[in-house]
C-alpha cells in the first residue's frame, strides 16, 4: 500500500490548518504524494468555498511547498469542482485554464432555479436537519425523488466532463439512509448508481474511494455495496481521506485498501511524475 492524497482541504477553504501542516504531516508518515483540493469558488460565497481572489495566493502557496519540499514529497495542486448546472461546473473556462494538475468534480448542492444563489441551492452534504426540510419543501417528503434528481445531476456532470475524479459519487446515501424509504439495495436505486457506473466507465474517469467518514461513522463513499462492481467494470480507483485536519489524512486508508482487496482489486491509480499509474495494492 502507497501513501498518497489526492483530496485534501486547508485553511484556503473550510481545512482547519494551514497547507504546509499537511505536508509535514505526510512526509512524517512516510507519504510518497499529495495533493490539496480546496473547495472551488462558487457563484456566490459560502462559509466554506475558495474566494477567487484567493485563488493567485492558493496557487503560488502550493507552488512554494513544491519546491520547498521537492526531495520528500510530491506536491499537486487541485479543486474539488462543485458541478451546479450545465452553466457552472468544471468544464468551464475559468476552471480549465487554472494551471491544475488534476480536478476531482462533486455535487454537493442541487440547484431549485436557474438563478445560482445559496438560497436556491439544496445542500446534500450539511446537517440531516436542513437535509430533511429540503426534502419536505422541495421534494414533497419524497426522498426518492430527491435521490433521482441528485443521480440526475451526477449524469449530467459526468457527461460534461472536464474532470479527472468523481468525488464522493453517492454520498446522497449520508443523510437519506435515515430515510426508510431509501434501500440502497432496491432495485430502483440500484439502476440509477449503475448508469452513472456504465457512463463513468464510458468516459474512463476514476472514482475515489473517500474515506473520511470511514473511521467514525462507518461509511465509505461509494458504499462498499458497489465496490465489485467498480471492478468488475474496470474503472479505476484511487483512496482519498477528503481530511481538513492534518492528523486525518492518513484516516481509514488501511480499512479501505483491505475492502478493496476482499472486493477482488489488485490495484490503485496513483499520480506519479505527473502522470496517472495502476500501481499494485
Amino acid at each position: 500500500m502507497r501513501l498518497s492524497n489526492y483530496h485534501s482541504h486547508c485553511t484556503f477553504c473550510d481545512g482547519r490548518s494551514i497547507p504546509e501542516d499537511f505536508v509535514k504531516f505526510a512526509i512524517a508518515h512516510g507519504f510518497r504524494a499529495y495533493g490539496f483540493s480546496s473547495h472551488s469558488p462558487l457563484p456566490f460565497e459560502t462559509s466554506w468555498n475558495m474566494s477567487k481572489d484567493d485563488m493567485p495566493e492558493y496557487l503560488q502557496e502550493i507552488e512554494r511547498l513544491r519546491q520547498k519540499y521537492k526531495d520528500q514529497l510530491e506536491i499537486y495542486v487541485s479543486l474539488e469542482i462543485d458541478y451546479l448546472n450545465e452553466t457552472y461546473n468544471a468544464s468551464i473556462p475559468y476552471f480549465q485554464d487554472l494551471p491544475l494538475d488534476y480536478r476531482i468534480s462533486s455535487i454537493h448542492y442541487l440547484p431549485i432555479s436557474k438563478v445560482l444563489i445559496e438560497s436556491n441551492m439544496v445542500c446534500i452534504d450539511g446537517s440531516f436537519k436542513e437535509y430533511a426540510h429540503s426534502v419536505e419543501r422541495y421534494f414533497g417528503g419524497d426522498i426518492r425523488a430527491l435521490v433521482k434528481r441528485y443521480y440526475q445531476s451526477t449524469m449530467e456532470m459526468i457527461e460534461i466532463g472536464g474532470f479527472d475524479i468523481v468525488g464522493h459519487m453517492d454520498k446522497i446515501y449520508m443523510n437519506g439512509q435515515k430515510y426508510e424509504s431509501l434501500n440502497i439495495e432496491a432495485t430502483w436505486y440500484q439502476e440509477l448508481l449503475e448508469s452513472c457506473l456504465d457512463l463513468i466507465k464510458e468516459k474512463g474517469l476514476m472514482v475515489e474511494i473517500n474515506t473520511k467518514n470511514l473511521v467514525k461513522k462507518n461509511e465509505l463513499y461509494p458504499h462498499e455495496r458497489f465496490l465489485s462492481q467498480l471492478r468488475e467494470k474496470g474503472i479505476p480507483v484511487l483512496v482519498n481521506s477528503d481530511c481538513h485536519y492534518p492528523d486525518l489524512v492518513n484516516d481509514g486508508r488501511a480499512a479501505a485498501f483491505n475492502l478493496l482487496k476482499r472486493h477482488g482489486f489488485t490495484s490503485t491509480r496513483e499520480l506519479i511524475a505527473g502522470k496517472w499509474e495502476d500501481v499494485p495494492i
